[in-house]
């Protein structure tokens, strides 16, 4: 209905039937405008995977990675190396950390492209052919270092780095190593008499 060329709503549109329609086209028209902005991000960037070699745990490793991809989540979801654990994803608790090169690295915040000519260790690495377990591995074990041992990969790749550089640290030396490997149990002191065990010193 029109009045002095103004366009009346509808007097037999309820208001609560109109305030549904209006929610209705306001969600459509963000549900397409994110959509439309999802499609140009993944047109504009090109996002295209490809096909890399990796030296994981002395063995080569062909796989398709992203550009973005980062080391814990090429281990992980395509590679099928799951003892590296992915927790905060921001480098902040040292739950995937893994050694590149001698050096322990956080594989969340490592890009897979950027290992390609390094060595890199997880913990699948550690074990024997035989099936041995590494000594740090059955340190841990004898000192009842887990609790729930979602950390433990992290803390015993921490521990070989260290004992690699310094094979007898003071229990200080490796409180200072183990700094970036955090633990919501608080086994601190346990994954500390760990290294000292699997130094040969006394924990």
């Amino acid at each position: 209905m029109t009045q002095a060329g103004i366009t009346l709503v509808n007097p037999q549109l309820s208001r609560r039937r109109f305030i549904k329609a209006v929610i209705a086209s306001s969600v459509a028209s963000a549900s397409y405008t994110g959509l439309q902005s999802a499609n140009a991000q993944d047109s504009s960037s090109g996002v295209v995977e490809r096909l890399i070699s990796l030296n994981i745990n002395g063995r080569t490793r062909r796989v398709d990675v992203l550009p973005q991809e980062t080391l814990a989540y090429t281990l992980r979801y395509k590679l099928g190396l799951t003892g590296t654990k992915l927790a905060c994803n921001r480098g902040d608790c040292g739950a995937c950390t893994v050694i590149v090169d001698g050096i322990t690295r956080y594989s969340c915040s490592t890009l897979t492209h950027s290992v390609r000519s390094l060595e890199v260790q997880t913990v699948e690495g550690l074990q024997s052919a035989d099936g041995t377990l590494h000594p740090v591995q059955q340190a841990f074990i004898d000192e009842l270092s887990p609790q729930c041992g979602f950390c433990t990969p992290g803390q015993i790749m921490s521990t070989v780095a260290l004992l690699n550089e310094n094979p007898t640290p003071t229990r200080e030396e490796a409180r200072q190593a183990l700094s970036g490997n955090l633990c919501r149990c608080g086994a601190y002191d346990h994954y500390l008499n760990g290294v000292m065990r699997a130094s040969g010193q006394n924990s």
